[in-house]
């Protein structure tokens, strides 16, 4: 064995994701929202790019056309392959014959579900929503408690007190703060801090300034001039109406059954929460990415929301003129650099927007009895099962619906919405777990007050109708949507029907 130092040459191979495609894939999980402001910022550190006219702006419907220039030739010179630039609103037609043959396409009183769901968010036939207008310009609680301030302080000081005091109140418009530390903080006396808040518990809505549910009823019950001894009882007693002990309620409040269903009528004719019809201190709302729509020949129209994606094209007059001033190398190099970023990115985000219009297709496909008839036609679908038929990878699936929404006439939901695990049924194809759950919760919703199913009997129901599940599973989607168990349904219907 030689000991002597030697040079040798290996041969290997391996794969390098180069920054570009890195990039690339980071754009696949980014929402049109967030695209927005990676294309503000690409636009600010490269010259050559600019944005474009949208299709919906110049009236064609092929998502191509002027170069930002004016002209009809291409944006970039021919070696970089640019087709002129990148404006997301690519469309896909799904024809009748290529959906799932058992969807069908619904009863004619679906008809009029389509009718409510457009008028609720989904699209309507004038075209996709404004979604970005939708929150409205109502005044937040906190702003409506403070215009009421100054006609109800008796003078300056109660009011900067009790406007202090305002920020502390959540949006259910309950008092959260420390009545000792905010005195402390303001250097007052606890007795002026407690009569800034007695001073905003007089404003409206009745029940804002409330430290507690029972403060928050008893001044709602004041305000109704209901509130006798007998009512302060029973709001003293809340847990006590939960638990539908109303013998014991009765006796303690000392009254027959009559007035005592009079009083617990009264009670639930308050607001817990009075603060919640007002708007939050920031309102958002979602904008879709996807816009789906049905063609009129029970097909669909799946396009890209442009309303949200600018269109970004290479101005063409600004690189000729760049590329006439550029005398040494250094400057040709740099200006050569630009003009492969902007062409690379523009490509990237057309590819993006193909990318997420196919998978948006096949998701349509796969769910078309959601789209007609609703949740309960859901089938079980996986990111595999979609990536294998657009013969791509599971990972780009995935990235492609993170973070993505699709606007349909039933509304608007996130892609990942649209997969779910499968419970066996009876035809032997299996059913959506969102769909066990909306059946579970018909039936809970149906149930008679004097006879609440309990978990073994849903079991039985749903096997009945052809859904094969375990006890524990229908606990767990039953916990999942928010329905309590028997014991306690029986107690809420027990308490409303008193």
């Amino acid at each position: 064995m030689a000991l002597s130092p030697r040079l040798d040459l290996r041969q290997t191979q391996s794969l390098v994701m180069t920054p570009q495609l890195q990039q690339a894939i980071k754009l696949l999980a980014l929402s049109n929202l967030e695209i927005e402001t990676f294309i503000g910022e690409a636009l600010e550190s490269n010259p050559l790019l600019d944005i474009g006219e949208t299709s919906h702006e110049r009236g064609d419907s092929d998502g191509r056309g002027d170069n930002g220039d004016g002209g009809d030739g291409p944006a970039e010179p021919s070696e970089h392959g640019s087709d002129g630039g990148f404006d997301g609103t690519e469309a896909l037609d799904i024809a009748p014959g290529a959906l799932d043959p058992d969807a069908g396409p619904g009863d004619p009183g679906d008809q009029g579900d389509w009718g409510r769901a457009a008028s609720s968010g989904g699209m309507s036939e004038e075209g996709p929503p404004d979604l970005e207008n939708r929150a409205n310009g109502d005044p937040t609680l906190a702003e409506y408690l403070a215009d009421q301030i100054g006609a109800a302080a008796h003078d300056e000081r109660e009011a900067f007190v009790a406007a202090r005091l305002i920020g502390e109140i959540d949006e259910a418009g309950y008092f959260t703060g420390d009545l000792f530390a905010l005195a402390e903080e303001l250097g007052i006396a606890p007795a002026e801090v407690e009569r800034a808040l007695e001073l905003i518990q007089t404003l409206d809505p009745t029940g804002v300034g409330a430290r507690t549910l029972s403060e928050c009823l008893a001044l709602q019950a004041r305000e109704a001039d209901r509130y006798d001894p007998c009512m302060a009882r029973l709001i003293d007693n809340l847990d006590l109406v939960a638990a539908g002990e109303f013998a014991r309620l009765k006796r303690m409040c000392e009254v027959d059954d009559e007035d005592f269903a009079d009083m617990l009528a009264e009670l639930r004719s308050y607001d817990p929460k009075p603060g919640c019809r007002f708007g939050g201190a920031a309102q958002s709302s979602v904008v879709p990415d996807v816009l789906i729509a049905p063609d009129g020949a029970d097909g669909w129209t799946i396009r890209i929301n442009e309303a949200s994606l600018p269109r970004l094209v290479v101005n063409r007059e600004y690189f000729l003129e760049l590329k006439g001033g550029a005398r040494d190398k250094r400057s040709q190099s740099w200006l050569n650099e630009q003009l492969s970023e902007a062409d690379w990115l523009i490509r990237a985000l057309d590819q993006r927007q193909k990318t997420i219009l196919k998978t948006a297709a096949e998701i349509v496909k796969r769910q078309e009895g959601f789209f007609r008839r609703g949740v309960s036609a859901m089938k079980p679908l996986t990111l595999r099962e979609v990536a294998e038929v657009i013969e791509m990878h599971e990972s780009t699936v995935s990235r492609v619906t993170s973070n993505k929404y699709l606007s349909c006439p039933r509304g608007t939901f996130e892609l990942k919405y649209f997969f779910s695990s499968g419970v066996a049924a009876a035809d032997g194809e299996g059913a959506s777990s969102e769909a066990i759950k909306a059946r579970i919760r018909a039936l809970c919703d149906g149930e008679d007050s004097k006879s609440v199913l309990s978990d073994q009997k849903l079991v039985d129901l749903l096997k009945a109708e052809g859904f094969d599940l375990a006890r524990r599973t229908v606990a767990k989607y039953r916990e999942a949507i928010g329905i309590g168990s028997s014991a306690q349904r029986r107690r809420a219907k027990k308490l409303a029907n008193y």
